[in-house]
């Protein structure tokens, strides 16, 4: 005979029982229905807080952040000079444009037979013409996530310098969740005891040199003054962000971690903003690991672009681009921004597809405008963006590669400088 169901509520009643709870640091806390406490479709502002975490899962993230390393150099700017040394620097600037590589997710582990990694630097070191540097990519900016679980120096040495071997151009980098890691999904260490060591022995030195986890490749690695910079540089401006460890989504400030890169982020944009109004216009592009947009199997981080856009707006000033990764896949939308009293149109790409998996799906770009941005390109795909930028335009490709490295122009995207237009 089946038994008759009651409820929690009314089992209380009739036995004088409550229903369950856990202790925990000493706050009774309700067990919950569902694994994530707030699968609700209440608004945030109509919900009560869960003990312990808050109001939205992203209170939760926020406690669980790591500490931003300091800048080894205040401010934390580096010149194209400095990277590339000042004949290399004239040479690009006497050429009319400045060329970059920029993709992110790379990190390979050996093993596979279809190493991606490597397919994709070869194919970026195929747009080199050493006989003429002028024309060739200044760097390749990569958007984060260099190391996977083993940031140490034989994770280096195996994920980033023999990808790399033959890749002929300085690499700058911001990082990913997965290189500022202190346990990887088994809860063993990444060879860490603090946030960001080993990319900070790689990229942030105090001076150019051979890392010891390059061994016998010789790769002289930049000296980045910290792990958020500015690249002052002939026809642009780049200003790179950390936006912390969570798997979603990203921060570049909070309780736990302060203001710092925040507060500078604002000193540095009203920089820039009065050099324009002096009369030096360059292409502002930002890049940040987390994006602001995404349709794949990472989610937009939306506070994130929200702290970004309040910024801008007290500084007066737009990027002219945004750049992100961590979805592996590539993604281009348009964000339309009315900006002291005229629309502009700023392309927020995804480039995650640098070797490392790909993403299980990614949205269909219809092209067609929701709130303030539109999908207009999609791709599960390897590849990298190649970036031209003259004094008047911005030119973005992205190039997919397939297995075996074979090379197609998958999109381009254009911008006026002008008239902050984009054009495909």
């Amino acid at each position: 005979m089946a038994q008759k169901r009651i409820s929690a509520k009314k089992a209380s009643k009739k036995t004088g029982s409550k229903p369950a709870t856990h202790k925990a640091k000493g706050t009774a806390t309700p067990i919950q229905r569902f694994a994530h406490p707030f699968f609700t479709t209440k608004p945030v502002t109509e919900r009560k807080a869960v003990p312990g975490v808050g109001v939205r899962m992203t209170d939760h993230i926020e406690q669980t952040l790591l500490a931003i390393p300091d800048p080894i150099r205040n401010p934390p700017t580096m010149s194209l000079d400095e990277i590339i040394g000042q004949q290399g620097s004239a040479s690009i600037a006497a050429s009319g444009s400045i060329v970059f590589h920029a993709v992110g997710d790379t990190g390979h582990a050996g093993g596979s037979t279809e190493n991606m990694q490597e397919f994709v630097a070869d194919a970026m070191t195929k747009d080199f013409d050493i006989a003429n540097p002028g024309v060739s990519p200044a760097f390749f900016l990569h958007l984060g996530d260099v190391n996977y679980y083993d940031n140490t120096d034989a994770g280096y040495h195996e994920q980033f310098y023999v990808p790399y071997k033959l890749y002929p151009g300085k690499i700058l980098a911001i990082p990913g969740n997965h290189d500022g890691e202190l346990f990887k999904f088994d809860g063993k260490s990444t060879g860490q005891t603090e946030t960001l060591q080993a990319f900070q022995r790689n990229f942030v030195q105090p001076a150019p040199s051979v890392p010891t986890a390059a061994g016998s490749i010789y790769r002289q690695m930049v000296s980045q003054p910290g792990v958020y910079w500015l690249l002052d540089a002939p026809f642009v401006d780049i200003i790179g962000l950390y936006s912390n460890v969570a798997e979603n989504p990203g921060f570049l400030s909070g309780k736990s971690i302060g203001t710092k890169q925040t507060d500078w982020l604002g000193r540095t944009l009203s920089g820039i903003a009065t050099a324009r109004r002096s009369g030096t216009r360059k292409a502002l592009f930002l890049a940040v690991h987390h994006p602001p947009f995404s349709g794949g199997s990472h989610s937009s981080s939306t506070d994130m672009l929200g702290e970004i856009d309040g910024i801008c707006q007290t500084a007066g000033i737009m990027p002219d681009a945004v750049l992100a990764a961590h979805s592996h896949d590539y993604q281009a939308y348009t964000r339309f921004v009315t900006f002291q009293g005229r629309e502009m149109q700023i392309p927020f790409l995804v480039v995650g597809g640098g070797g490392r998996g790909l993403s299980p799906h990614v949205a269909k770009a219809t092209g067609v405008r929701t709130g303030d941005h539109s999908l207009d390109r999609s791709l599960r795909d390897y590849g990298y963006l190649k970036v031209t930028i003259t004094n008047a335009t911005i030119s973005m490709t992205f190039n997919q590669v397939s297995v075996g490295g074979k090379i197609t122009q998958f999109d381009q995207v254009k911008v006026d400088l002008a008239t902050s237009r984009v054009n495909r």
